[in-house]
């Protein structure tokens, strides 16, 4: 049984974690931090909630520290679990800098322990879902991919006041499709970036379209406050067809709805949401076809934390992918 506890009380650790720690057969969930006893989740049956951070870091049950609280606190209270040393599981983005992530991952592995992002994101159903077809290879050579992550909510850069790396859309959410990028595709050779303040200097960035570039494709990823209309969460093309996948990942739509992966139909795709593939085979004929959708289940993300750390297997993030991260979106918010 692997026991964590939780630094922060918010809507992070109440959506996006504990509906899946919860309820995975090899974790125990003991111990919520928060300042105060101010938040609007429910509290969770048997866990035990403390305004005082001792109750973690001298509690030897302790093994694993999660730590989802604002991002200009992620470096701070990563090094004091280690410190103390608990294993630790940070909320993306990792951290404000990349010398940051350097200097944990290196303080981590001289203490021998456990330190990664929690980058769910790569088991989404439309992520899983276009990993597969390339991996099968009916595409053929891949030669370039879109990936776009939209929203219609202008009311969000409107109230904003003021430009921060903290608030940017950029760190916020090209967290997400970043790393997606380097976990289907690895480093790349190059990369251009356009980001922007669409409503002027007083505001928050609120777009960003990044270009990947390897030897032989072009990987894009763009992002949007104003689209009123989503484009394809996924295009794929490759030298012998496409693979087009409009709709997101309906794990994060469910947990707004308090719909719990409790549910057998958590987050499946219906076929309205299915992708299109459309390609030419090696006898040269056209086929245009339904793909059924890959189950996306973040708590996969957990059963490899337990893997990690109880019986030593790789990571599911590689601590290389996660500082190349940090590093891009630092070039990429120094460009505004």
């Amino acid at each position: 049984m692997l026991t964590i506890a939780y630094i922060g009380n918010g809507k992070s650790t109440n959506r996006y974690h504990l509906p899946f720690s919860s309820i995975n057969k090899n974790i125990r969930v003991k111990t919520i931090y928060s300042r105060r006893d101010n938040s609007v989740w429910a509290k969770l049956h048997g866990v035990e909630y403390v305004h005082d951070l001792d109750r973690i870091w001298n509690d030897e049950e302790i093994q694993l520290v999660v730590i989802c609280t604002p991002l200009e606190t992620h470096y701070e209270y990563a090094k004091l679990a280690l410190e103390h040393e608990k294993h630790v599981l940070v909320e993306k983005p990792f951290t404000q800098t990349s010398d940051q992530a350097k200097e944990l991952f290196a303080y981590a592995k001289e203490k021998n322990l456990f330190l990664q992002c929690y980058q769910n994101r790569r088991f989404d159903s439309d992520f899983l879902t276009v990993q597969k077809i390339i991996n099968s290879g009916v595409l053929g050579n891949i030669l370039e991919v879109e990936m776009h992550f939209d929203y219609f909510r202008p009311e969000i850069p409107l109230a904003s006041k003021g430009m921060s790396k903290e608030s940017s859309y950029l760190y916020g959410h090209g967290s997400h499709t970043i790393d997606q990028v380097l976990a289907l595709f690895g480093q790349p050779n190059n990369i251009t970036y356009d980001v922007r303040q669409l409503l002027g200097k007083g505001h928050m960035n609120d777009y960003f379209d990044l270009d990947f570039f390897y030897d032989t494709k072009k990987v894009s990823i763009k992002s949007s406050y104003f689209r009123l209309k989503e484009r394809p969460s996924f295009v794929v093309y490759g030298q012998k067809g496409v693979f087009v996948k409009q709709t997101k990942d309906r794990q994060e739509e469910h947990l707004k709805l308090f719909y719990m992966p409790t549910n057998k139909d958590f987050g499946i795709d219906l076929p309205e949401h299915y992708g299109t593939l459309t390609y030419v085979d090696d006898d040269g004929n056209y086929h245009e076809e339904k793909v059924i959708s890959e189950s996306g289940d973040y708590e996969r993300f957990y059963d490899g934390i337990y893997e990690s750390i109880m019986n030593g297997k790789e990571k599911v993030v590689k601590d290389d992918d996660t500082i190349r991260q940090m590093e891009i979106l630092e070039e990429g918010i120094n460009r505004i």
